[in-house]
């Protein structure tokens, strides 16, 4: 997997974090960079992390199914790019869960009075719940013989930027571009899948 593919990977899978994150910046009344930059590194970091375990997980009977991992590659990537296409098509609005407030009032969620705060409690399940699925990519990462290291830290980096985007976009535009992002983020992964099988079959 080259740095290009790795690079819209990691786009793709940041869009879940992109869109919790657009909930977030919608609570505050004001941004700033230490807010933006907290989200940032809290998604990031749980993003980079759990492909690792993923990773380590399989590295354990990748040799295994070496024969047939390419399939087991796209199925991964397709559920996961499937999944979110599904989401994007939900009510747009953000839940409780995301935004860390109640009440939460879809396009008027929350009252910017219940501003979310970005303490350890309330950011680590968002962190988790927005990053489970990258676990899956680490599993394909130890089926295509990925270097682990500098693939997990762009997408650690990638999250980290576009989380932080995704509080001021949210902050500034509200809700509008939630459902687009995990669109964008489910073709991603999906059309990743697919040219795996491209490349595997064309021998590239």
């Amino acid at each position: 997997m080259n740095w290009l593919e790795l690079f819209l990977l990691a786009v793709g899978l940041s869009m879940d974090a992109f869109a919790v994150a657009i909930c977030l910046g919608l609570t505050m009344a004001k941004v700033s960079m230490k807010k933006a930059v907290i989200v940032g590194v809290y998604f990031g970091v749980f993003q980079a992390g759990m492909p690792v375990i993923g990773y380590i997980a399989a590295m354990q009977f990748a040799d295994q199914i070496t024969h047939f991992a390419h399939w087991v590659v796209f199925a991964l990537l397709s559920f996961l790019g499937a999944k979110m296409i599904w989401d994007s098509f939900k009510k747009e609005k953000c839940n409780d869960k995301e935004c860390s407030v109640k009440p939460c009032k879809g396009s008027k969620c929350p009252s910017r009075k219940h501003e979310a705060t970005l303490n350890f409690s309330k950011m680590i399940p968002l962190a988790l719940a927005t990053s489970v699925d990258a676990m899956a990519v680490g599993v394909s990462f130890a089926f295509l013989d990925v270097n682990i290291v500098p693939a997990v830290s762009l997408i650690g980096i990638i999250t980290l930027a576009i989380s932080m985007a995704g509080v001021k976009i949210g902050n500034l535009f509200g809700i509008r571009f939630k459902s687009k992002a995990e669109l964008a983020g489910g073709v991603i992964l999906i059309l990743m899948g697919v040219w795996v099988l491209i490349e595997h079959f064309l021998g590239l």
